[in-house]
C-alpha cells in the first residue's frame, strides 16, 4: 500500500504514525511511505522508527498544494507524492494508494494514470455515513456535478458491490435519492435512472429522500456528485452545531453544569458513536486500482482508519467485482434490448 505522505493539512506528522498503528495492528500489511525523503526519516527518527521490510519510503520532490488546480497537478507535478504514490498502483508495486490531499487533483490523476474500468464512465467517490442502523454508503459525493441515467445506473453497481464486500451483506439495498419517494417526483434523469435499475443488477429499493441517509433505510444511497456534496457538507455542518450548541446549554449556569457532569458518560458514548474520524476514507471507485480519499483535516486515528478501508478493499478485490458485476449487467441488458 502507498501512501502520500505529504498530502493533506498535517503531511508525515499525521501519516508517519497512522502508518505505524496500522502497521502494529495488522501483522501482513506492506506501507510505502511517498514523500521528500529527509521529512519522512525525521518524522520516523522522532518517533523511534526507521524503515524496514513492511516500510520503506519512496522519495517524490514535488508536493501538490491543498488549494491547487487539478490541472495544474496532473501536468506539471510528476513527481509529486500524489503522483509517485498513485504510479506504484498502476505497476503494480502497491494494491491500494491513501491520500489526504487535494480531492479535485487526486481524481484527476488518478483517472487519467489507472483508467476507468471497462464499463465505467467516471470514477465516483463513496464514503459511509453513520446511521440509526450503522452506517450508509453514498455515492457520489462530488466527483461528478452532473450525471447521466446511465451513470446513476453505475454508481449503484458500484455501491453494492463495495457494500458487498466491506459489510459482507449478500443483496444489499440500493436507494436512488430523490425529493420524494413517488414516482412521478424527481427531474427526468433520476426517473430513467429508476427505470435502468429495475433490471435486477442490484437490489434495487426504490426513491428514498435525504432524511433516509440517517434512518438506515438502506445500505446505499445513490446520487449525483452536487447534490450528495452538498448533502455531505449539510450533515457536516449541522453535526457541529448540534456540538456547539450541546456544549452552550451545559455550560449556561451551575445547574446545567452539574446536569452535565452527571450526563457525562452518555455524552461520551454519543460523541464516540457519531465521530466522524471512525468514518474516514472515501474510495474513488470505477478505477482500474484502489484509491481511497482521506479527509485533508484527518488525525492519525482518521487516517489510520481510512488506510483499514484500503485494506478492506484490496482484501476483497473491489475493482475485479465492480468489473464483473457492471460486465455482466451490460450484457444483460444488451441481450435484452436485442430480443
Amino acid at each position: 500500500m502507498s501512501l502520500d505522505a505529504m498530502g493533506g493539512d498535517f503531511g508525515p506528522s499525521v501519516v508517519v504514525p497512522a502508518a505505524l498503528s496500522a502497521l502494529a495492528e495488522y501483522n501482513d500489511l506492506h506501507l510505502t511511505l511517498v514523500g521528500r525523503a529527509e521529512a519522512l526519516e525525521n518524522e520516523l527518527s522522532r518517533r523511534r522508527a526507521r524503515v524496514s521490510e513492511r516500510l520503506v519510503i519512496q522519495p517524490a520532490t514535488e508536493v501538490v498544494a491543498m488549494d491547487e488546480s487539478p490541472a495544474k497537478a496532473l501536468r506539471g507535478k510528476k513527481d509529486s507524492s500524489m503522483r509517485v504514490a498513485i504510479d506504484l498502483v498502476k505497476t503494480g508495486q502497491c494494491d491500494v494508494m491513501v491520500s489526504a490531499g487535494n480531492t479535485g487533483a487526486l481524481m484527476a490523476t488518478a483517472r487519467f494514470v489507472l483508467k476507468t474500468l471497462p464499463g465505467v464512465d467516471r470514477p465516483a467517490i463513496i464514503s459511509a455515513l453513520p446511521s440509526q442502523r450503522g452506517h450508509t454508503y453514498v455515492l457520489d459525493l462530488g466527483a461528478n456535478a452532473d450525471c447521466t441515467p446511465e451513470q446513476l445506473y453505475q454508481f449503484a453497481v458500484m455501491g453494492s458491490v463495495m457494500c458487498q464486500a466491506v459489510d459482507h451483506i449478500a443483496r444489499p439495498k440500493v436507494g436512488l435519492l430523490n425529493m420524494g419517494v413517488e414516482e412521478i417526483k424527481g427531474v427526468e434523469r433520476v426517473k430513467q435512472a429508476a427505470r435502468l435499475l429495475q433490471d435486477g443488477a442490484v437490489n434495487y429499493y426504490g426513491f428514498v429522500e435525504g432524511n433516509d441517509i440517517y434512518g438506515g433505510t438502506v445500505d446505499v444511497v445513490v446520487c449525483d456528485g452536487f447534490v450528495g456534496n452538498v448533502a455531505l457538507k449539510t450533515s457536516e455542518g449541522l453535526a457541529h452545531m448540534l456540538s456547539e450548541f450541546i456544549r452552550q446549554e451545559y455550560g449556561r449556569n451551575s445547574l446545567t453544569k452539574l446536569a452535565g457532569l452527571i450526563s457525562l458518560p452518555v455524552l461520551k458514548a454519543l460523541k464516540r458513536r457519531m465521530d466522524p474520524r471512525l468514518y474516514n476514507g472515501a474510495s474513488l471507485l470505477g478505477l482500474q486500482g484502489i484509491v481511497i480519499k482521506s479527509h485533508g483535516g484527518a488525525d492519525e486515528l482518521a487516517f489510520a482508519n481510512a488506510i483499514r478501508l484500503g485494506l478492506r478493499a484490496a482484501q476483497m478485490s473491489v475493482p475485479d467485482r465492480i468489473a464483473h458485476l457492471v460486465g455482466s449487467a451490460l450484457q444483460a441488458r444488451a441481450h435484452g434490448e436485442g430480443q
